[in-house]
């Protein structure tokens, strides 16, 4: 379509670039390298024709033109429908295992623009930023193209702490939206995912950026050290806990061995139960609890409640029936939020079954930091 959506202008915090530049040099000289995506739906590509038409694949496709003495590894660990509460619990497995040389986090609509995510963002950053491998980080902020609604406050207030490099779509595409240079219905049809063209649009802010650094790829630079943390940072510990690394009491629960195949193939290596009073008690040490289950489309599904130190009184309902259509929902349910330190019992029971219930109830997770 050839839109003009001034893309230098989606480059909205410069930041420290000495890991970046050196990972350029690095690529310049032939190193191999590997390029991590972590993000929800749109890092996945959803709604792109094809899985080379999503940014993160384009992105990709410039390090490779650009630096065609590299061997470059390709990670897309993006997951539709998550949060960065859940980024940093799978980050380690999902990223940080492939010992990345490059990670972008994009998690702005996903998000909300609380401090409740302006935390988690800050654990995920940090564990990121602070991995042994010190990977150049790059943060990516999208929102809704009909209101402009996303968490980016709060996160680029966490990428100026940190001094990271960050690209925001609000300046230079969503501004050609509200200008009526774009028509938003022509880039998302859904009003948030990008299809091929939205996607082409949302890499060519990233890649310019990524121009700009490559420009001054010599000028020297000195690193960044890690900050203290600007929230709390109660998540940079966050981990979870499936049945292939933990032990909990199971009275009526069943682990499912099938093998996970895929980044986003996530419901696996949790446990189900179908049964009206079936259990399952998890003990853990940590300020933060979250449980993670299936949400359906299927009706009807399975309620049940989680209850943390046996308070009765602060249940939280674990509803698996999912009112949307787009699909089954990986639900996130905060259950201890700055809890006080130490050993926790966590329990959670099938309060509501049907006779004809189309699905058992599937416990993903237990999401958990010290």
């Amino acid at each position: 379509m050839g839109y003009e959506i001034h893309a230098e202008k989606g480059f909205v915090n410069r930041g420290n670039l000495h890991r970046i530049k050196e990972m350029m040099r690095r690529a310049e000289r032939g190193d191999r390298m590997t390029l991590a995506f972590l993000g929800g739906s749109i890092t996945q590509g959803s709604v792109s024709s094809q899985y080379t038409n999503c940014y993160a694949y384009l992105v990709y496709d410039w390090f490779v033109r650009r630096f065609p003495k590299t061997a470059f590894t390709y990670v897309n660990a993006g997951v539709g429908g998550t949060t960065s509460q859940f980024g940093v619990a799978r980050v380690d497995e999902d990223v940080l295992a492939y010992k990345p040389d490059f990670v972008i986090i994009e998690f702005s609509v996903n998000d909300e623009n609380t401090d409740f995510y302006r935390e988690t963002y800050e654990g995920l950053v940090r564990k990121v930023y602070g991995n042994a491998f010190e990977p150049a980080v790059l943060l990516v902020h999208n929102m809704f193209y009909d209101t402009g609604v996303s968490a980016e406050e709060k996160h680029r207030e966490i990428g100026a702490h940190y001094h990271l490099p960050s690209v925001s779509m609000k300046p230079s595409i969503y501004a050609q939206v509200e200008a009526g240079v774009i028509d938003r219905q022509d880039i998302a049809p859904d009003d948030l995912h990008p299809n091929s063209e939205g996607h082409a649009l949302l890499a060519e802010v990233i890649t310019d950026c990524l121009d700009q650094i490559y420009i001054q790829r010599h000028a020297a630079e000195e690193a960044f050290p890690m900050p203290e943390p600007l929230t709390e940072n109660a998540y940079e510990k966050a981990g979870r806990l499936q049945n292939h690394n933990s032990a909990p009491v199971c009275e009526g629960f069943t682990a499912d061995d099938a093998l996970k195949k895929y980044v986003n193939d996530m419901f696996r290596c949790g446990w189900t139960a179908s049964e009206k009073g079936a259990r399952i008690c998890f003990e853990v040490e940590g300020t933060e609890i979250a449980v993670q289950y299936r949400k359906s489309v299927k009706h009807p599904a399975p309620v049940a409640v989680a209850v943390v130190d046996g308070d009765e009184e602060n249940a939280v309902i674990l509803d698996a029936n999912f009112e949307e259509t787009w699909g089954d929902s990986l639900h996130i349910d905060t259950l201890a939020h700055h809890m006080a330190p130490g050993v926790h019992q966590v329990e959670i029971r099938l309060t509501q079954t049907h006779e004809d219930d189309a699905v058992p109830f599937y416990l993903v997770s237990l999401i958990t930091s010290a």
